[in-house]
């Protein structure tokens, strides 16, 4: 009879590939945590752990683990795990995309807007984009949703919802006015010759809103959307202009008219529709159409000398600063994105100006950018301090009790804009500050 050794010995070679298989498992498991564990604490060490907007919150006690948030962020180690539980490793890296959220298998996770420490206000709307103004839609990122496919999912929706309206048709008003010629405003527009709707479009910049404004190269993050009239657009990661070219392209094929330059000024109620204020005079309609994007107009640092017309709030080209001392203001994406590209070219000079002590909401590629930059002494970053005032050929910085006088050919101010708040307020738009509120 044979022993039970000699019973089990055919057994030996496929637990010696059992036991392999589980030490290549865990010492994958142990590469990718410490992965995770360093990146968390370089961001959040760093300063960068302040999100821009909507971003997940993982419930610790429902996470399972599994990872499958960690796999579905189109961002990519936005997430990772540590100690078996997912974390938001980059918060200032992410832009709301959702697919995490969608990706966990035990509903561990919401989307919410704000944070403790940084309030986003958020006009309130409903599920079909409605304001709690009866005919007001608001679209994009006006509503707290960053991301273009979002932003051209709303467009459309709000469009449905505008068609459902009684009252259109009528030929002394326009069946709605939309406000911003960005993504969602371009598909809103899209939408209402789709419908058949008397529509007008105007955008108070140029073709593409905000991303016009982006500098050259700046990649853009979106996914596959579908345009109105146009079909489906199949982005995935684009740089500004292809993106700009293809709004373009869209423009043309469509016919779809797009009024630049015109800023609306006021939406006032009328009867059941609404007057429209603008700088090229007044229009009526019966639903109005809000995608005008977060910034509305560029924050000023309102000191003596920004009017001066060296003083830039977008970047547009890097050769325009050819052989310049160059001031640029702000602690965020756009500013960290300028610095760089400015260092790349034959400037004179490049002075970061930061209001805080720290960097609180840029990208970690672009700190880390910014952090070589800074010890090849290309870039100089003056943190805790603030633009006293701009002369033609000179800037003056207070940093406590200190005032230093530079010289300075161009600024470029990269502060963000303001949510246009009175355009909301006279139409009677309600405003809610969120400091990490879930998304409904």
């Amino acid at each position: 009879m044979m022993s039970n050794f000699e019973d089990l010995s055919g057994y030996a070679p496929w637990a010696l590939s059992v036991l392999a298989l589980w030490f290549t498992v865990g010492a994958v498991r142990w590469v990718r945590e410490a992965g995770a564990i360093n990146r968390f604490r370089a961001f959040h060490s760093g300063g960068s752990d302040e999100p821009v907007s909507l971003h997940p919150v993982i419930d610790p006690i429902r996470c399972v683990g599994c990872g499958a948030c960690t796999h579905a962020c189109p961002e990519g180690k936005i997430i990772g795990l540590i100690g078996g539980k997912a974390q938001l490793l980059d918060p200032a890296s992410c832009i709301g995309h959702g697919a995490c959220k969608s990706a966990c298998p035990v509903a561990a996770i919401d989307l919410v807007f704000g944070s403790s420490r940084r309030g986003v206000d958020i006009p309130i709307i409903s599920s079909q984009f409605e304001s709690n103004v009866p005919g007001i839609f608001i679209a994009g990122e006006l509503g707290g949703m960053g991301l273009i496919a979002n932003a051209i999912e709303q467009g459309r929706q709000a469009i449905a919802s505008v068609s459902k309206l009684d009252g259109l048709g009528r030929r002394d008003r326009f069946d709605v006015i939309v406000v911003g010629g960005g993504p969602a405003g371009i598909a809103a527009t899209l939408a209402a010759k789709e419908a058949g709707l008397k529509s007008l479009t105007l955008e108070q910049d140029t073709l593409g809103g905000t991303v016009a404004r982006y500098p050259r190269g700046k990649l853009v993050m979106t996914r596959a959307a579908h345009l109105p009239l146009y079909g489906k657009v199949r982005f995935r990661r684009v740089r500004k202009e292809r993106l700009l070219a293809l709004w373009q392209s869209v423009i043309r094929k469509t016919g779809v008219k797009i009024h630049h330059r015109v800023r609306v000024e006021k939406v006032v109620p009328a009867g059941d529709g609404f007057v429209v204020d603008t700088s090229a005079g007044v229009v009526s309609s019966r639903a109005v159409v809000l995608a005008t994007g977060r910034r509305g107009l560029p924050r000023r640092l309102n000191v003596p000398g920004e009017e001066l017309s060296k003083v830039r709030y977008d970047f547009g080209e890097a050769s325009q600063f050819t052989g310049r001392h160059v001031l640029v203001v702000g602690g965020g994406d756009s500013a960290l994105e300028a610095v760089v590209r400015l260092a790349a070219g034959p400037v004179r000079s490049i002075t970061l100006v930061v209001r805080s002590q720290k960097l609180s909401s840029a990208k970690a590629t672009l700190l880390q950018n910014l952090e070589k930059l800074e010890r090849s002494r290309r870039v100089i970053v003056a943190y805790s301090t603030v633009v006293e005032s701009i002369g033609s050929d000179h800037v003056v910085l207070v940093s406590g009790r200190d005032r230093t006088t530079l010289a300075n050919d161009a600024v470029v101010i990269c502060v963000g804009g303001d949510v246009p708040t009175a355009l909301l307020t006279n139409a009677g738009i309600v405003v809610r500050t969120h400091y990490g509120t879930a998304m409904v």
